[in-house]
């Protein structure tokens, strides 16, 4: 690596540097580089076959879609992404982003369930997808189906199914729906793992699967963090159900009235699914104990057949299935 990077400029010729692999997803390489010097940045290179258990395989293009969904958001919402600092084939490197910013996981599974964050979770998000909604250089410049398809239907929703033939039917209906939306500019992978926060900033990480599809997709991907969070919360759960509505009316609000009508009907339904796919899928979330993976899996097949619409009413229903 370090002869990468003197090649690519970032080091100096003969300047050495430590490199230290970052925890972090299943999907890549991750390192911080710290010079002699003390100058910090992070290299982050695209993995062929993901770091599962499960074959799962994808293009390490998707490297540069990441990269496109910095630059394209960065005007957007000034502040709120990475700044790059070199652009490689399959990798790339940008800034690192230390100070006061902390991993919104980490202070979820520490029992700190911040409504200011929620809030700013959901305006940045409404933002992307207000200024993306049916825009040509959005749709021209992320046709990353097939990324998409390999990164996220195949994993969460097609895998679910074959191992839960009961809800087999609604979740290969989704599969198909939801392959052939085209709506926004997808972040993907919008989780409390990939945002990074303060007490006055946000920063969005980990955009390799961006994709020009549906918006339904982030929503119900941040939303199912909240909720499994909530399971593991213990008696705060309900301060981490509270997320659930400062989220949605900051993203509503954000948004505006570009969405269709149906855009929560969506979101819950997707909701449903990818609580699911977190414990029967490729990526399974690591926090679950065998009897919560149960609860999840009761509570979906339960409520999925009925074709909820409103966000309020699964959220109050998983409440109540709670062990409060």
């Amino acid at each position: 690596m370090l002869a990468t990077l003197r090649t690519a400029g970032l080091l100096a010729a003969g300047e050495v540097a430590d490199c230290r692999p970052l925890r972090g997803g299943v999907s890549s390489d991750i390192v911080l580089v710290t010079t002699a010097a003390g100058r910090k940045f992070v290299v982050k290179r695209a993995l062929a076959r993901l770091k599962v258990k499960d074959p799962w395989f994808a293009d390490t293009a998707r490297n540069r879609a990441e990269q496109a969904w910095f630059d394209y958001v960065a005007p957007l919402v000034p502040g709120v992404v990475p700044k790059i600092l070199h652009r490689g084939p399959d990798w790339f490197a940008m800034e690192f982003l230390g100070g006061d910013l902390v991993n919104w996981k980490d202070e979820l599974l520490a029992g700190r369930a911040d409504l200011p964050t929620a809030r700013a979770a959901g305006s940045v998000l409404g933002q992307v997808h207000r200024a993306s909604w049916n825009e040509a250089r959005a749709r021209a410049e992320f046709r990353t189906g097939k990324s998409f398809y390999d990164l996220r239907i195949e994993p969460y929703l097609v895998t679910t199914a074959l191992r839960q033939p009961v809800l087999r039917p609604w979740l290969e209906a989704e599969a198909t729906r939801l392959a052939s939306t085209e709506c926004a500019l997808v972040h993907g992978d919008f989780s409390p793992k990939n945002l990074l926060v303060s007490p006055t900033r946000l920063v969005v990480l980990d955009a390799e699967v961006a994709w020009f599809g549906d918006p339904t997709f982030d929503l119900a991907f941040l939303l199912t963090h909240l909720h499994l969070k909530a399971l593991v919360a213990g008696p705060k759960a309900e301060n981490f159900l509270a997320l659930v509505p400062a989220f949605w009316a900051s993203y509503r609000d954000a948004l505006g009235s570009v969405a269709a009508g149906d855009l929560e009907a969506r979101t819950v339904r997707l909701l449903l699914m990818l609580m699911l796919a977190r414990v029967h899928g490729k990526s399974p979330v690591e926090y679950l104990s065998p009897p919560q993976q149960g609860r999840v899996t009761d509570f979906v097949t339960a409520q999925l057949p009925r074709q909820p619409e409103s966000l309020a009413a699964v959220t109050a229903a998983w409440k109540d299935s709670l062990p409060l």
